[in-house]
């Protein structure tokens, strides 16, 4: 029940009487000598219609001198719409029941209502005296039984707020302590830490928006609270306090880092401020000083400096320095600048990191086995640490420090372990063999063979990741690709119809053709027509029809977007690996039994570009990234390697990571780990997911537009989010899912204001985005 179903219930009960020894009053009379209750009048006659109010006469607001109210009363006024059943009130402000006692000196304007004292009721106190506001909130006998205040400025508050208070939960008001300080954050909109940061963030425009009486109510909470006159000593003041985060600053600087975009202007007003510190201090790596973006944007600027001089440093000692970095800067990716995006290369710092450390590890040794073995267990993370930090890249400053990092310890690695790769395979042979070795694609009737070109394997390991997240089953298998490793020579060999394709016609461009017919197999419609003859269904990117036993689709092109970008790949690698774990979801839930992922090759990417080398064009009849056909009967000394589809036909692959053109940073079609060790995935729907952790909900409420729940039970790695609809993340209302702390708790924030008081879904998220558990609430309300 509110406040205000209380208050009505209790004025109406006044007329309350014994029919077997009494008559009914007339009217019930509501004296109010110091108009504390006046300015919630209007609001309560939305609800009780037998309210009216003496003063002049308006009639839309039932308010009129005393003859109209006595009219009133006796059903004599035209189009005055009383409740038949309910006792009239009349309101009567600036009277007070002594006034209508006192008849002989009673003020002529309340003299016809005196007698109703007699023929009605009045509202008053068991004492008799009249009703104040605090009376009514603190008497248990007529009136609410709260514990209130009793200083001038609560009771000064407490009018302030009163059409505020009506609205609030009766049950949730039991045995709180209400002051000043509630009052005036009821006023100022429940929610005194967001008003603050509100105001922080846009000004003293925030005056015009909230009123005058809001607006005093939230200076006297920031007094109260913070021992700070945001009139008195302005906003600059505030976002120093604010950036320094002392004392009671510290709450309000917590509230701010749980949704720091939300108040996108408040690092601007930090900026506008002096910080109190040193020059000498300011530039220190560790300190009090993570609330001033300048602190910030000082260590980003001493890290850009030490990453781009890391071009002077051999591999081992920038590998040192990098993890010296590490060290120095990687806490600030726990600040709410990394939230900003405000510190990129802290953030690209994580996988430089593993770049350096694992680059340390070398690769070129043992057989072509145990290199393969070396990089599917960790050499691939190398590859995949670049791409990661590559995608913080955010201008052309961070570029540059990004890229010479990579740069500093990544170029050797890859060079020595390509060269390595090329020297042992040039003493024995090339593990993809030919088509005459290799082994050919096994199938089984269900199955839909995936084709991805570009899926290198630390792309495929991605995206195994994610298929293992969501719950489906994966088998890896590393292959070999076909050389030269380019889609014309890689992607047949990865076909079902591998044995009706050969290179009997040897041709400059290292295109195979099909057997029976000798046709270049240079475009798709003659690889579909070759699955179609041989059993095989070819679906288009949104056919998932499982009516054949064997079918053969395409999507997500990476070598495409590669070319494109270049290094910028970095940024759009995950999207399109979405996509990619998309479409098998599609495939297997249509109902084919496995999903097998193949690729044609991998390839090399490396910012700031590939070192080349010069291949005269004498020499050659075509020339591409990687790899050449050499002119028959020409002499070179480039290493020459067998064709996979004609191995009487040679291709020149490029020494170690070099490239026959200039300028290149993503290149393919030669011989290296990146580019010729693939990773097939075998997938499947999964048959053992994990049942969900049990947790149970033991605390949960709102302040303002700020949820808070608590939970017991197995809450590892959950995260708490807000949904208008439980299942669709699409719907998700909150700035920032927010993952449970060691003690169970969470808290999130809405953003839009108008969702306020709507229905919502709170929804607890495991580490694979599944439901583990939903309670149904109302936003900025109950639940």
């Amino acid at each position: 029940m509110k406040v205000v179903d209380q208050l009505i219930k209790n004025l109406r009960n006044t007329a309350t009487f014994n029919p077997d020894a009494q008559v009914a009053p007339a009217c019930i009379l509501w004296p109010d000598p110091s108009r504390q209750w006046e300015s919630i009048i209007p609001s309560l006659q939305e609800k009780l219609p037998e309210l009216m109010c003496l003063g002049d006469y308006t009639a839309e607001k039932k308010t009129g001198p005393a003859i109209w109210l006595r009219c009133a009363i006796a059903n004599c006024v035209e189009d005055l719409d009383l409740t038949k059943n309910q006792t009239p009130i009349l309101y009567l402000p600036g009277v007070g029941r002594q006034d209508l006692r006192a008849i002989e000196s009673c003020p002529e304007n309340i003299k016809p209502l005196a007698e109703l004292q007699y023929r009605g009721i009045i509202w008053s106190q068991v004492s008799a005296k009249d009703w104040t506001i605090l009376a009514f909130l603190k008497s248990d006998q007529g009136g609410l039984g709260l514990h209130v205040s009793q200083n001038a400025n609560t009771k000064n508050a407490m009018r302030l707020a009163m059409r505020k208070f009506l609205n609030e939960d009766l049950t949730s008001l039991k045995g709180k302590y209400l002051d000043q300080d509630y009052f005036n954050a009821l006023l100022s909109g429940g929610d005194f830490t967001r008003n603050l940061l509100q105001w922080i963030d846009q000004g003293d425009s925030i005056k015009e928006e909230i009123g005058t009486l809001e607006w005093n109510a939230f200076v006297e909470i920031c007094v109260s609270q913070l021992s700070f006159n945001p009139q008195s000593e302005g906003l600059l003041a505030a976002a120093t306090n604010l950036a320094s985060h002392n004392g009671p600053w510290s709450v309000v600087w917590d509230r701010y880092c749980e949704a720091p975009i939300r108040y996108q202007n408040i690092p601007h007003q930090i900026r506008r401020c002096a910080p109190p510190l040193t020059n000498m201090l300011w530039h220190m790596s560790d300190g009090p000083f993570p609330g001033w973006p300048q602190w910030n944007e000082q260590q980003e600027k001493n890290l850009h400096q030490e990453m781009m001089n890391l071009a002077k440093l051999p591999p081992h000692l920038a590998r040192k320095k990098i993890l010296e970095l590490e060290k120095q800067h990687g806490h600030r990716r726990s600040l709410i600048w990394a939230e900003l995006n405000e510190a990129p290369l802290a953030c690209a710092l994580e996988h430089l990191a593993s770049v350096a450390k694992e680059t340390a590890i070398n690769l070129a040794a043992g057989t072509v086995e145990e290199l393969a073995t070396k990089y599917a267990n960790y050499g691939w993370q190398v590859d995949d640490a670049v791409l990661r930090s590559l995608a913080y890249t955010e201008s052309i400053s961070s570029f540059e420090a990004i890229k010479t990092a990579i740069r500093s310890c990544y170029l050797s690695w890859l060079e020595d372990s390509a060269r390595y790769l090329q020297d042992i395979t040039t003493q024995s042979h090339y593990p993809g063999g030919t088509y005459l070795t290799a082994k050919p694609l096994s199938t089984s009737p269900g199955d839909c063979v995936l084709f991805v070109d570009g899926l290198r394997f630390d792309a495929a390991m991605r995206l195994k990741d994610k298929l293992n997240k969501t719950g489906f089953s994966t088998l890896e298998e590393p292959i070999w690709s076909a050389l030269p490793s380019m889609t014309a020579t890689g992607k047949p060999a990865v076909t079902p119809v591998h044995g009706k394709i050969r290179g009997e016609i040897p041709n400059p461009e290292f295109v195979p053709n099909v057997i029976e017919s000798g046709s270049p197999l240079i475009r798709n419609g003659l690889l579909k027509k070759l699955l179609n003859n041989a059993g095989w269904a070819t679906l288009t990117i949104s056919d998932n029809s499982s009516n054949d036993e064997y079918a053969w689709c395409e999507t997500g092109d990476i070598d495409s977007e590669g070319h494109h970008r270049g290094w910028k790949l970095a940024k759009h690698l995950d999207p399109i690996l979405i996509e990619i774990h998309d479409r098998i979801a599609e495939l297997l839930a249509a109902g084919w039994k496995r999903v097998q992922v193949v690729t044609d090759h991998g390839w090399i990417l490396l910012p700031g570009g590939l070192p080349k080398i010069d291949l005269p064009k004498t020499l050659t009849e075509s020339k591409g990234k990687r790899y050449a056909a050499i002119k028959p009967g020409v002499s070179t000394d480039e290493r020459l390697y067998q064709w996979y589809w004609n191995p009487n036909h040679q291709v020149a692959l490029a020494n170690g990571i070099a490239c026959f053109q200039h300028g290149e940073e993503y290149a393919h079609g030669g011989l290296s780990l990146q580019e010729c060790l693939t990773l097939k995935l075998i997938v499947t729907p999964g048959k053992n997911k994990q049942l969900a952790p049990a947790v149970e909900i033991t605390d949960s409420g709102w302040k303002g537009l700020r949820f808070t729940i608590a939970v017991d039970g197995n809450f590892t790695d959950l995260r708490l989010d807000i949904r208008e609809e439980a299942g669709n993340a699409e719907s998700s209302i909150v700035l920032n899912k927010k993952k449970l702390k060691e003690n169970g708790t969470a808290s999130v924030v809405i953003d839009d204001d108008s969702k306020e008081g709507q229905k919502a879904m709170v929804v607890l998220l495991g580490s694979d985005d599944s439901l583990i558990a939903q309670l149904p609430t109302i936003i900025g309300g109950e639940n």
